[in-house]
């Protein structure tokens, strides 16, 4: 299967050597063109994006996905810690802002200033770390106050920002005041929407009371994909996109609200991942046998099996197991018996021609037919985005157009 043969480079640099996977992940940069394309109509050109690339870039891998979102015209990226932040910084070809929304170990906040990462701020202690990285530094610690609006996760009560501002005004030199931010409490779904409101108001009020001590944030955000589409309100002056801009919606309640508010039936994006593999052994099966491991799977007829070298320790779930589906020769087939660590079996009875090493799709498109990432959530009773972020890192990635 071509798809799966990726170039590597010896440790020693003396040559080149050829290897294939078991699987491969494709990156479609002419979808993730469309979809920031669609996004930034759809904000505004006042709006700036930021391209959310945590937990590996939702599964399309961090040192492939943003060097294709930077030729989008991606300036900023946000992340969960530090060291996805150095990996971001490491795969840029130009500066851009790079925002860490979470972790950064108290150790660690003198190399986060001195290389001028962006991070929030959603407990006072961090504040005094800062102001001493900002002074072995030289640097200007580049700070977003995360507040606390109703969600009860991260982000500063209204005591500690207090305190956070007396500790500020006391050190105007240490600080750039990029931005004050909140998250919402399940912008994804309508049954939160009062809870969203107040949320809101909550941090209107926050960002007035700051104006008024003579904190002004260069930038106000708040929206995640699922706010910036069902609360138009809160994109403000930046939007933190994050499972948009790989052609996913948040929610089906997301999607109906924005085909209503568009009046369109159309979906605007384009899943930008594929996940592939190949045929590694064929073999036929009488009836009344089992296939695979225990008891789940009897074949009721004399069927032909094909076994494909992936399994739940690759990305593929034991929840799929009797259930799951893929496409080979442009046909949908079920998977049978129980998935393995490293390999699982569908059933190609009736597919003529089938041969070792055709491909097989577990995630994309293969002639008229498509599985998507939604395929896996029915099954297996997981969130999209948790399908995607438990891709493992070591599937190769490779960007087509």
């Amino acid at each position: 299967m071509a798809n799966l043969h990726v170039p590597m480079i010896s440790k020693t640099q003396e040559q080149n050597q050829s290897l294939h996977y078991p699987s491969v992940i494709e990156l479609s940069k002419s979808a993730l063109e469309n979809n920031f394309r669609f996004l930034r109509e759809y904000y505004g050109e006042d709006v700036r994006i930021s391209s959310v690339v945590k937990a590996n870039a939702y599964g399309h891998g961090i040192s492939h996905f943003v060097p294709i979102a930077e030729s989008c015209g991606i300036d900023h990226f946000s992340v969960f810690s530090l060291d996805e932040a150095v990996q971001v910084r490491s795969a840029l070809r130009n500066h851009a802002d790079v925002m860490v929304m979470g972790w950064i170990d108290p150790a660690d906040y003198e190399m986060a200033v001195a290389d001028e990462y962006e991070f929030y701020v959603f407990e006072p202690e961090v504040l005094p770390l800062a102001i001493e990285a900002s002074k072995k530094t030289g640097k200007k610690a580049k700070i977003h106050l995360e507040i606390e609006t109703g969600m009860n996760r991260t982000g500063l009560t209204s005591v500690e920002l207090r305190a956070c501002v007396k500790i500020l005004k006391q050190n105007p030199d240490n600080f750039i005041i990029r931005g004050l931010c909140t998250h919402y409490a399940g912008a994804e779904s309508i049954s939160n929407y009062f809870r969203i409101q107040k949320q809101y108001k909550n941090y209107n009020r926050t960002y007035k009371w700051l104006a008024r001590q003579g904190i002004v944030p260069d930038i106000m955000h708040t929206a995640c994909s699922a706010a910036s589409v069902a609360y138009p309100k809160t994109r403000m002056d930046m939007v933190r996109v994050g499972i948009l801009q790989y052609g996913f919606w948040p929610s089906p309640e997301t999607f109906i609200y924005y085909t209503h508010g568009n009046h369109t039936n159309q979906n605007p994006l384009s899943h930008v991942i594929s996940w592939k593999s190949s045929l590694m052994s064929i073999k036929n099966v009488k009836s009344g046998e089992f296939v695979s491991y225990g008891t789940t799977y009897l074949a009721k007829q004399d069927m032909t099996i094909a076994i494909i070298p992936t399994g739940y320790s690759t990305g593929y779930s034991r929840s799929l197991s009797n259930q799951g589906r893929v496409l080979i020769h442009g046909q949908r087939v079920g998977v049978v018996g129980m998935v393995n660590m490293n390999m699982l079996i569908i059933d190609i009875t009736g597919i003529e021609e089938v041969k070792i090493g055709d491909e097989v799709v577990f995630i994309g498109d293969q002639g008229e037919q498509d599985i998507t990432v939604a395929s896996f959530v029915e099954f297996s009773d997981q969130l999209n985005y948790e399908v995607l972020a438990r891709l493992p890192q070591n599937i190769p990635r490779v960007i087509v157009e």
